[in-house]
């Protein structure tokens, strides 16, 4: 087979580039129109979550300076403008600590539902039905509270929802079950907490009042 002489490579080149080099651009178009629409994405994306972050500080001053209206409008304000955030759980969840303190807990059950349902972060969804129990055992709603908790397994929480389940069986009278809960949430508790923490101080004190309760003739 004859080769090719140089002028003729020559011509064939330029013909292919004059057929190909559309789709070459187009390609090289569309990899960069790819990249900076990532990046702008990106941008968009920190710039977003830095905004929400300065919102929930906001929200968490006003709640500590006592203006409890201004939050709470912030709070809405914030779930306007960054409805996926995780920043609008965590505001709901100082919400609901305020409603709390202000002992107004049909309020603070609203927002703890809505974030153990809701909340983005898969984090703040166990926090939230532990401190929804809390918050239906000081109401006296002692079923509801045992059915928030469940009975599975909340891993690193898992102490914690024992314990709950623990309070929430005392206040309904039932000292052996509460004695139960208490004991395995206290052999649930990381060995650094188990002995010398506060956690585990507490449960032992606990643990140690039904024990003597029960030893009474």
């Amino acid at each position: 087979m004859d080769l090719l002489s140089e002028e003729e490579q020559w011509e064939s080149l330029k013909r292919w580039l004059k057929e190909n080099v559309p789709f070459i651009l187009g390609l090289v178009a569309v990899g960069l129109l790819a990249v900076f629409g990532w990046r702008w994405w990106q941008g968009r994306e920190n710039t977003g979550a830095l905004e929400a972050g300065a919102s929930y500080q906001r929200i968490l001053t006003t709640f500590e300076t006592g203006k409890m209206d201004d939050a709470l409008s912030q709070v809405e304000a914030l779930r306007t403008q960054h409805p996926k955030s995780g920043y609008v759980s965590s505001a709901d969840l100082a919400a609901a600590k305020m409603f709390v303190l202000t002992n107004d807990l049909d309020k603070a059950v609203q927002r703890l539902e809505r974030v153990m349902n809701e909340a983005p972060d898969e984090q703040l969804r166990p926090i939230a039905r532990l401190r929804l129990a809390r918050v239906l055992t000081a109401q006296g709603q002692y079923d509801k509270a045992l059915a928030t908790l469940g009975n599975e397994d909340r891993g690193r929480h898992q102490p914690g929802f024992l314990e709950a389940r623990g309070d929430v069986l005392l206040a309904k009278g039932d000292s052996m079950g509460a004695l139960a809960a208490y004991e395995a949430a206290k052999k649930a508790l990381p060995e650094s907490q188990a002995a010398g923490s506060g956690v585990g101080e507490l449960l032992d004190l606990k643990i140690n009042d039904l024990r003597a309760a029960a030893a009474k003739p």
